[in-house]
């Protein structure tokens, strides 16, 4: 299991407590954050692996289409969190996105080209992304860059006119 974004540990601390026999992975870019997770961690006795690193950077390297599933809370709207999640995920796993929006046209997009699906979330506010296939070698792209041009079919569109 994966949390991107992990922040203050959630929510792969809570995760780690309740199925500790699980390999879990809580990835923070920001050292200070990375640090504190670590030491909580270590006063609650759990076994993580805490990478303070982008998710970019993981997806591209030792993590690359290896989690069963990967979460994220409050990461980025769900067209980016997509593209900094699904690399990390296998096929045959899943993506549970905390968030607010509902699934739209642009996460449909965005999760079929990074080898995804949509699925029907169960509840709301989670969107739940199936991963189909191993991640194009194309994604992702570097550091900043789902952020700043998000995966969209209308860019896409336009790109082929």
């Amino acid at each position: 299991i994966a949390d991107v974004g992990s922040g203050g540990g959630l929510p792969g601390l809570v995760l780690a407590t309740v199925r500790p026999e699980r390999e879990m992975h809580l990835i923070e870019a920001t050292a200070r954050k990375a640090a504190f997770i670590g030491e909580a961690a270590t006063v609650l006795d759990l076994r993580v692996h805490v990478h303070a690193q982008r998710s970019e950077e993981l997806g591209r390297g030792e993590l690359r289409d290896a989690c069963l599933c990967v979460v994220a809370r409050a990461l980025a709207p769900p067209p980016v969190a997509a593209e900094l999640c699904l690399p990390l995920c296998r096929p045959g796993g899943r993506l549970v996105l905390w968030s607010r929006e509902s699934a739209d046209d642009e996460l449909a997009f965005a999760a079929a080209a990074l080898g995804g699906q949509v699925l029907v979330p169960e509840c709301p506010g989670v969107l739940v992304i199936g991963k189909l296939a191993a991640t194009p070698e194309r994604f992702p792209r570097r550091p900043g860059m789902a952020a700043k041009r998000p995966l969209s079919a209308s860019r896409s569109d336009r790109r082929r006119q």
